[in-house]
């Protein structure tokens, strides 16, 4: 059951630099208010679907000043990332108006998120075992196409079933060698030595 996550955390997703385009991102429980209170949609009948982009402009709330022309998309939960409510600010990459835009978040009620912060509350929530939570790490670190079809293999639940199905065979060995213990006359029947060999090589 996902964690009660009370904070609202917000960071700059995207790569510092000059590029076309700059991503905020906001998850927790204040998400939409905040985005609702500084992104001004073209639309008056604006509703905020989950998963729709929406056009409209960044804005300080107390002297009305633009600070950019953006997309905003606001993800509900538990469809996202985290499994937390999700906002995402699609603004242009300049460093001046990234900078800004998050101050106007922060002073809108988020905190800035520490590294690593959101995956470890989808973790934390139950989107991400632990494994796919390291698998995300080897994929941004990815320098090779091996490299990367490995992480992605283990980002989609790979090493988790593999662990499972293991997990499965020697428990299934643990209950064999269990009876055999409890009923020794029968050793012959329930433990085979040739047959336990065959089903451990396999988990090894």
């Amino acid at each position: 059951m996902p964690l009660k996550l009370d904070s609202t955390i917000a960071a700059i997703a995207t790569p510092p630099g000059l590029g076309g385009i700059g991503i905020i991102r906001i998850s927790g429980p204040a998400a939409l208010n905040i985005l609702k209170k500084i992104f001004i949609p073209k639309s008056s009948s604006c509703s905020f679907i989950s998963h729709r982009l929406y056009y409209g402009w960044i804005k300080e709330p107390e002297t009305n000043r633009c600070l950019d022309e953006v997309l905003a998309v606001y993800m509900r939960a538990p469809h996202t990332y985290t499994r937390d409510e999700v906002v995402e600010i699609h603004a242009h990459g300049s460093f001046t108006a990234l900078q800004q835009i998050m101050a106007l978040v922060i002073n809108s009620g988020a905190r800035l998120a520490d590294p690593g912060e959101f995956t470890k509350n989808a973790f934390l929530n139950g989107r991400l075992d632990l494994t796919q939570a390291e698998a995300i790490i080897d994929l941004l670190r990815a320098k090779t196409s091996q490299g990367l079809s490995a992480a992605v293999a283990q980002l989609g639940g790979g090493v988790e079933n593999e662990i499972k199905k293991i997990t499965g065979q020697l428990t299934t060995i643990k209950a064999m060698v269990e009876v055999a213990i409890d009923f020794p006359d029968e050793e012959a029947e329930i433990l085979n030595a040739d047959d336990l060999r065959r089903q451990i090589e396999p988990a090894l």
